[in-house]
């Protein structure tokens, strides 16, 4: 059985437990002082022969985290890189239970969720660019050491997690595939040789029901293998009021299977293989403005009423759709990771991987309950390969490295689609016949091939001061085709169908591109609590392909390249263990330029969203994350960031409708010196635990979360009318564990944005001025009971 109950903070923040050390002390020659490596569980070092100034039992200090960020197992607090690790326990303590909400416990992070197609993950502002079929992602995510593709890969339930981190800043020298602003580092469970039981169920507010499961143990004296499962479903909280249906919600189910051989102390290999379906309305929009007033006329709500329109307030979580909601997505994967110890303890290391992901929607794209755009959306079939190959030096000398080659291959086809219906005419302001009835399909191919180098090795110059030096090289091939067919309906036989649906092929389009990366750090450990640290690294993401056009782009098939995004980074800051282990305070300060930032903008004439290189970014500003473990059984978490990023050369942006709607408009606006989208200048996270025993053996628990967000840009063309407000969510848990025989069980009632925030996650752009946008979970109680046997 595993006990639970020594985990009740986050991974980076768990009390140490009595167990035999396994790091390895190194004696500094005339200093006296001793430092754990990675796998010692003591996280205080102190001087021979001197006593802390406080007495601190065993069980109140904060133990050592193990991260992998180099490509090794090794202490966190002793990595120059600002991370944050957060443990299964955590996510089970404050209900995070799919990535989206991962933001709530990490500084600098945001999630933008609508559906597993329009979501993307951002790090210090770089990233929000969901709904990109033919773009790179801006953050990496990694589920067991393999690259995914496509950020909407990892929108599901995480099963079975063991730990998950979070790496800010170009982590291209190691990590697969280049990453501009980060990585999110998803470790699933291994199995183990011994036996190890799980079953999940909750239930709550409408609807809410999940139930998960994991077995573990021995096959054979070399096999273990593990199965995990899970299945969630819910009503969802936003109101149709035109059939009286609840949106927003659905199911999802998945399943994991594992096999793990070691025939030897000196060779393992892991097999994974999953599965993951969804069948929801996610993805529901809410109508956040109708935008601007414009000599008396509010276009939006003109066109609207013009074609028979209700209006709904958003805020009341209603909406009015005529038509239906549908996403489905099927996805699945395997991996083999197979690990060899070889002479003079260098270790090799392969990585083989392939994964799927389907995704086909169904939307209302008027948003209101007419029948304009009656079905719409884009379906995606993507297909990917990787293989990777690690060698890393033996630890303990004056100089350590590891260097590799990493391949991957992407197929991924989309089809567009377009119904519209026969008030189409009236609500987009085209002639008869133009858009009524009108149906219109297109197709989007693209193929990667992508081939990497790379090297990162650490000096040990004195026993206090290391230099890191890493560099990569990558080169990519990719061959694309956009085509759009004849439209049908309408008035297509005459040739009078709008420009937006008209036929389009772009013919075959390449791209090759070489994309150095390489990152010089200097770290320097002033005594036995305190690291600092100073880096500077590069990192470029590859070009990408418009893969979806309304129309012919009136600048030829070379206006569907988008350019590559490169970025310059600077670090500067610190680590510290303090109060005889119990406080943990780290801080750093970042500046980064991106030249030629990859970006989402939206075409209000042709109603499309499109790629571009949307000039030069600035990010910059402070990271703060602390850890106190005040007392036996309390543990409190704070971190927080203030960040600025802006354009500081965008001078071709689009206009918002407050300026493009007026007559003589013109026809591109200067972004430079605006904010990006969906950049919070501040976030703060608070969250603490505690956790005590009875006499009877009992251990009651508290959880609470706290979570801020200041207000943020909601699209690229920075309208007045889509501007995400501030927020904050408050998540609250009560619980109680006890043993039963070799079992523990766990009954705990939670309850989720507590005080009911009406909040936004996201905001999109619509016809006519528009905006709708995607609300968060209101509030949301219900009930958790787990047994571990």
């Amino acid at each position: 059985m595993k006990d639970r109950t020594t985990f009740p903070g986050p991974a980076l923040y768990r009390p140490v437990f009595t167990r035999p050390a396994l790091g390895l002390a190194i004696a500094f020659a005339g200093l006296g002082v001793s430092l754990p490596l990675w796998g010692d569980e003591r996280i205080r070092l102190e001087e021979a022969g001197t006593e802390p100034a406080v007495k601190t039992s065993s069980d109140q200090r904060l133990s050592t985290v193990t991260v992998n960020a180099r490509r090794r197992e090794e202490s966190a607090q002793d990595v120059p890189i600002p991370i944050n690790s957060v443990d299964a326990q955590t996510l089970e303590n404050h209900r995070i239970y799919r990535i989206q909400d991962l933001q709530q416990l990490v500084p600098s992070t945001n999630v933008s969720y609508g559906h597993a197609r329009q979501s993307s993950i951002s790090i210090r502002g770089l990233g929000n660019n969901p709904a990109s079929d033919g773009m790179e992602p801006a953050v990496g995510t990694y589920l067991d050491n393999v690259y995914l593709e496509r950020p909407g890969m990892a929108v599901f339930d995480l099963l079975d997690v063991e730990q998950i981190d979070v790496l800010r800043g170009p982590q291209g020298t190691l990590f697969g595939k280049n990453t501009t602003a980060g990585v999110v580092n998803i470790t699933s469970r291994k199995p183990t040789f011994y036996h190890e039981r799980s079953v999940e169920i909750s239930g709550g507010e409408d609807g809410y029901f999940q139930t998960k499961g994991s077995v573990s143990g021995p096959l054979s004296d070399t096999l273990a293998g593990r199965l995990s499962a899970y299945r969630t479903r819910d009503d969802g909280y936003v109101k149709n009021l035109h059939d009286g249906n609840d949106l927003n919600g659905g199911a999802r189910q998945g399943v994991r299977g594992q096999l793990l051989w070691k025939p030897s102390e000196t060779f393992n290999l892991r097999w994974i293989g999953e599965y993951n379906e969804e069948d929801s309305d996610n993805g529901t929009p809410t109508l956040y403005s109708s935008g601007p007033t414009i000599n008396g006329v509010n276009r939006y709500e003109q066109r609207a009423t013009a074609a028979g329109a209700r209006l709904v307030k958003a805020r009341e979580r209603k909406v009015d759709l005529d038509s239906d909601q549908q996403v489905t997505v099927f996805q699945g994967g395997t991996s083999l990771e197979a690990n060899w110890t070889l002479p003079n303890d260098f270790t090799l290391t392969s990585i083989s991987a392939y994964r799927w992901w389907d995704f086909t929607p169904r939307n209302d794209l008027d948003y209101l309950g007419i029948s304009a755009a009656i079905n719409a959306g884009v379906a995606v079939r993507d297909k990917q390969y990787s293989q990777e190959l690690r060698l890393a030096s033996p630890t303990g000398d004056v100089f350590d490295y590891v260097l590799g080659a990493y391949y991957f291959k992407k197929d991924l086809d989309n089809e567009t689609f377009f119904s519209y219906g026969p008030m189409a005419d009236a609500y987009y302001g085209t002639a008869p016949g133009a858009l009524a009835n009108v149906r219109s399909t297109g197709k989007g191919r693209i193929e990667t091939n992508s081939y990497a180098l790379f090297a990162q090795g650490t000096w040990h110059i004195t026993p206090k001061l290391e230099l890191t030096a890493g560099i990569r090289g990558t080169y990519e091939e990719k061959e694309a085709r956009v085509r759009r067919y004849a439209p049908t309906g309408g008035n297509s036989a005459s040739g009078t169908t709008a420009a937006s649906v008209r036929a389009y092929d772009s013919g075959d389009l390449n791209l090759y591109s070489f994309s150095p990366s390489g990152l010089l750090a200097l770290s320097y450990r002033f005594n036995d609590r305190w690291l600092g640290y100073a880096s500077l690294s590069h990192g470029e993401k590859s070009d990408g392909v418009n893969l979806s056009v309304a129309s012919a782009p009136s600048a030829g098939a070379d206006s569907l390249l988008v350019g590559t995004e490169r970025v310059n980074n600077a670090e500067l800051g610190f680590k510290s263990t303090l109060l005889d282990g119990t406080l943990l305070f780290n801080a750093n300060l970042f500046w980064a330029q991106v030249h030629g930032y990859q970006a989402n903008a939206y075409d209000s004439e042709a109603r499309s969203s499109y790629l571009t290189n949307a000039g030069d970014v600035r990010s910059r500003g402070l990271e703060v994350e602390t850890t106190w473990r005040p007392l036996r059984g309390l543990t409190i978490n704070a971190n927080g960031s203030f960040n600025d990023v802006r354009y500081t050369d965008y001078k071709n942006g689009p206009c918002p409708p407050e300026v493009s709607f007026r007559s003589g408009a013109p026809a591109s606006c200067d972004l430079t010196g605006h904010r990006v989208v969906g950049s919070s200048r501040w976030i703060a996270n608070l969250n603490g635990h505690y956790q005590w025993t009875l006499n009877n053996g009992l251990q009651p628990y508290l959880n609470g979360s706290y979570a801020f967000r200041y207000r943020a840009v909601g699209t690229m063309e920075d309208s007045k009318y889509a501007q995400i407000p501030s927020y904050a969510v408050v998540n609250l848990s009560i619980g109680l564990r006890g043993d039963l025989g070799n079992s523990q069980w766990d009954v705990s009632f939670w309850m989720k944005n507590a005080f009911d925030k009406t909040y936004y996650t996201s905001l999109w752009s619509a016809s006519n001025g528009g905006y709708t946008g995607i609300l968060g979970t209101p509030r949301t109680s219900g009930l958790t009971a787990r047994l571990d046997f």
